[in-house]
């Protein structure tokens, strides 16, 4: 593994010490994977804290807050790693957060090993012999992509349920059978979960995963799928086989989160980017739950979720407060699910009036984003491809570069103080005529600040506004 040389440096200095300095967890495991490690994770065997602080003083300040957890955190030319003592945790009470943790500089590197949570994750690595300590066949593991817990003492935290589902997303493995009767086992112990903590773990899905359907395959298989009512009520519902082929809607929904992470847009996108556009395909269809039934359509008895996307706006942001996601996310997400069939609604071309005030109202999301999940929607058909579809996207894409919409929503040109130059003073007066303005440019009716003025003095000429008169005052 190519580690930075400051921190060989000091793990050479460690080992002169008498430590035994392992590197541990996701950098072995992502390194493993031909993937270049971010974080260097470092557990020191043979020393004490006291010890350990000594040898690495001379490479720069260490910070003891970890102290009561055995860990040191170093800052090497200008990076910070964490180098801890192995430890020993006891199970104390409920949740995550029941454990007691303390350090122990006599533990063995394959009881150390075995708290850990997965096989793949249990792997150290010698760094200044290259050698591998793989107590628990992990690098089999992560050759066979296979997700299998450590020990019995995976049910202590259930946590890990939702660590294996962002793990199998990430690294599109699957879990193994065992492993997933352990979490079908402790189904009952989501409740203990702090909500911050089932986001993180929610979040790392939605900006991390390469196959997201991975992740929601094992909240199946574990039978946690439960305790997510609105994706776990798309199980099941059965969709139209000639419009979809694929199968019912939480298939559809899979297919539809896997093209999207292999959508240039998500693959390119900010971590915010990506998980509004992760989270919007997740509950694009959750509408349909509630609104599936049979009708007649061109002469036969069909499958059809009539005004799903509406109905799906409420369930998204539910869904979305419950997840604990930030505030600014929910808006962005419903606006993208209960307007994510618009392209079905469009004309022959965009007029540009029609772009405008398409940006104004999925407003906060964009137009960038909305095309995205249609992408997203039409391509969870396999193998149905829409040849109209693409057309039509290519379209309202290409329109909205144009008009330089795509990114955001057009901004009034007129405004108050445009209002006080033309002698009008401020008062009700302003908000319709100030409304009538945004909406005759978004007509294209004016696309500069003179234009809006020389408009805005028309509609005053039109519309004389009628002023307030000032309160008298008795003497």
């Amino acid at each position: 593994m190519k580690l930075p040389l400051p921190l060989v440096t000091a793990l050479a200095a460690l080992r002169s010490a008498g430590g035994r300095p392992r590197l541990v967890g996701g950098c072995v495991r992502d390194w493993l994977l031909g993937l270049e490690p971010k974080d260097f994770d470092i557990e020191v065997y043979g020393l004490g804290y006291e010890p350990l602080g000594r040898a690495l003083a001379p490479f720069g300040p260490t910070d003891l807050v970890g102290r009561s957890f055995g860990v040191l955190k170093v800052r090497l030319e200008g990076a910070e790693y964490d180098f801890s003592l192995p430890r020993r945790e006891s199970k104390t009470g409920a949740g995550h957060r029941g454990f007691a943790v303390a350090p122990d500089p006599a533990l063995t590197e394959a009881e150390a090993a075995a708290r850990r949570d997965f096989t793949i994750n249990a792997i150290a690595y010698d760094p200044l012999e290259d050698r591998l300590l793989d107590f628990h066949h992990g690098a089999e593991d992560l050759k066979k992509k296979v997700l299998r817990h450590t020990g019995p003492a995976f049910i202590e935290d259930p946590l890990r349920v939702l660590r294996a589902f962002q793990f199998a997303a990430r690294f599109e493995l699957t879990l193994a059978p065992e492993t997933a009767a352990l979490c079908r086992s402790i189904r009952r112990t989501y409740s203990e979960l702090a909500v911050e903590r089932v986001w993180g773990e929610w979040d790392k899905w939605a900006i991390k995963a390469v196959r997201p359907s991975a992740g929601i395959s094992v909240l199946k298989q574990a039978g946690w799928l439960e305790h997510f009512p609105e994706l776990a009520a798309l199980d099941g519902v059965p969709q139209e086989p000639e419009w979809h082929p694929e199968g019912d809607v939480l298939v559809h929904t899979n297919h539809c989160l896997d093209a999207l992470a292999g959508l240039g847009s998500w693959r390119e996108g900010s971590p915010q980017t990506r998980r509004i556009l992760t989270f919007s395909v997740l509950a694009h269809d959750f509408g349909k739950a509630t609104t599936t039934k049979q009708a007649e359509r061109r002469g036969k008895l069909r499958w059809i979720s009539p005004e799903h996307e509406a109905a799906g706006g409420p369930l998204a942001e539910s869904f979305l407060t419950r997840l604990g996601a930030p505030l600014d996310l929910i808006p962005h997400v419903r606006q993208l699910v209960v307007n994510h069939l618009l392209h079905h609604q469009g004309a022959e071309a965009y007029r540009d009036t029609t772009v405008r005030r398409l940006a104004r109202k999925i407003e906060p999301a964009t137009i960038d984003e909305l095309i995205a999940v249609m992408q997203a929607d039409h391509l969870g058909r396999p193998p149905l491809v829409s040849a109209e579809t693409v057309r039509r996207l290519d379209h309202l894409r290409t329109a909205a570069r144009r008009l330089a919409l795509e990114h955001a929503a057009p901004k009034p040109i007129v405004l108050g103080r445009h209002l006080i130059a033309l002698g009008l003073p401020p008062g009700p007066q302003f908000k319709p005529a100030l409304e009538a303005a945004f909406e005759s440019q978004l007509d294209g009716a004016f696309a500069d600040e003179p234009g809006g003025m020389d408009w805005m003095r028309n509609y005053l000429r039109a519309h004389p506004p009628v002023l307030s008169s000032p309160p008298t005052t008795t003497p």
